[in-house]
């Protein structure tokens, strides 16, 4: 099943551009913005007498023009079972279709597995990426990427405070991270693998930049999480000055609760913009 937003290509060659890439070089360019806002609805957090889908669809209106992505994150939908399913499927829809929709979902699983996942998420619901989780290694990766116009993030260096229990232990010398980092180089084979790379850490990220030098990195962290903006950006910026997505959700969905909820999310949009792109000059 696929939608009009884009066409599946499970088993495309190998070499293949990513769709996804292009859609989110093109954005980019298009709105001066290396800005991805996340979409994370939490009812407790919404205006008044406002529904999920409605109040993502209009702040999906009022940034789309100031953003190179969104990211749904599919914790928030699945809590509210088939109603919330249904709420993602036209998030994912409401989005212009020359901007890309990234699921935050981190799926990953034995193989066999792995297909259903990346049938669900790349034909029923129709998103243009995926964030995946690399701990049973290449065979639960490679049905996801073997859609050779969708992109895979693969979690790295996360950007939540436990992230060093596991990710900075030592294997043959290096922290895990970095053989994430490495794997996950040697897995985008179709220009369709790219990594979660929290802006917590930006010493990290300067590090698995240098050893993935034309990925793309998924940056979260940088809104309620307080990460260093400007340092993060920095950090992971490719040699050509771009190749990251800074993510930001709650600082944007949330800047008003009242009526100009939508006028806020823009403003919000528009000043995280801005200061990516001096982050960038900088």
């Amino acid at each position: 099943m696929t939608s009009s937003r884009t066409e599946s290509a499970a088993g495309t060659a190998a070499g293949a551009r990513s769709r996804f890439r292009a859609k989110y070089e093109a954005a980019a360019a298009r709105s001066g913005s290396l800005l991805c806002v996340g979409l994370d609805p939490d009812p407790a957090q919404l205006p008044p007498g406002i529904d999920c889908l409605t109040f993502l669809r209009t702040v999906i209106e009022a940034t789309a023009d100031l953003v190179c992505c969104f990211k749904p994150n599919a914790a928030f939908f699945e809590a509210d079972g088939a109603a919330g399913w249904e709420d993602l499927r036209a998030t994912i829809a409401a989005a212009p279709a020359d901007v890309p929709m990234l699921l935050d979902a981190k799926r990953g699983d034995v193989g066999h597995t792995s297909s259903f996942y990346a049938r669900a998420v790349f034909e029923t619901l129709d998103a243009d990426a995926v964030t995946v989780s690399p701990y049973l290694g290449s065979d639960g990766i490679e049905p996801l990427r073997a859609y050779a116009d969708r992109h895979s993030f693969v979690l790295c260096r996360t950007s939540n405070a436990g992230a060093r229990e596991f990710q900075d232990l030592l294997v043959d010398g290096r922290p895990l991270y970095e053989h994430v980092a490495v794997r996950a180089q040697a897995w985008n084979t179709r220009g369709n693998v790219g990594l979660v790379v929290g802006a917590t850490y930006p010493e990290e990220a300067a590090r698995i930049r240098l050893l993935c030098p034309e990925l793309l990195f998924l940056v979260p962290g940088v809104g309620a999480q307080q990460g260093d903006l400007q340092a993060a950006v920095r950090a992971a910026r490719d040699a050509h000055g771009g190749g990251v997505l800074v993510n930001a959700s709650r600082a944007v969905l949330y800047a008003s609760r009242g009526a100009d909820y939508a006028q806020a999310a823009r403003a919000a949009a528009r000043t995280l913009r801005d200061a990516i792109a001096a982050a960038l000059r900088a």
